[in-house]
């Protein structure tokens, strides 16, 4: 199985909202406090960082299943991009967030 550009980027988006989503929820939300450690959106930013990485996985290993994660991580990144709209210096893990939902559509396309 070849990468092609596309997935590459793909690859890219996931790895990246993975990293910002996971390093964002365990470093500013948990020093924040408050709504930013609420459990539906710690939970969801958790959530996204699993399923980003398991996109980028499944990519890479050409699984017949990635288009179907694909669909399911943009889902979610949506959802956390969202959540993270609503609370400050969340500005980094929206723009991975967005990223990675626009990527992943792209893919399941």
């Amino acid at each position: 199985m070849e990468i092609t550009s596309a997935m590459q980027d793909c690859i890219d988006a996931c790895d990246n909202c993975h990293q910002a989503c996971l390093q964002t929820a365990l470093t500013h939300c948990l020093e924040m406090g408050g709504r930013h450690v609420e459990p539906n959106h710690f939970r969801l930013m958790l959530d996204c960082a699993a399923v980003c990485e398991m996109s980028a996985n499944l990519q890479l290993s050409g699984s017949r299943f990635s288009s179907r994660i694909c669909a399911l991580c943009a889902d979610i990144c949506h959802a956390c991009a969202l959540s993270c709209l609503e609370l400050d210096g969340m500005e980094e893990c929206v723009r991975a967030c967005e990223a990675c939902e626009h990527s992943c559509h792209q893919m399941q396309a």
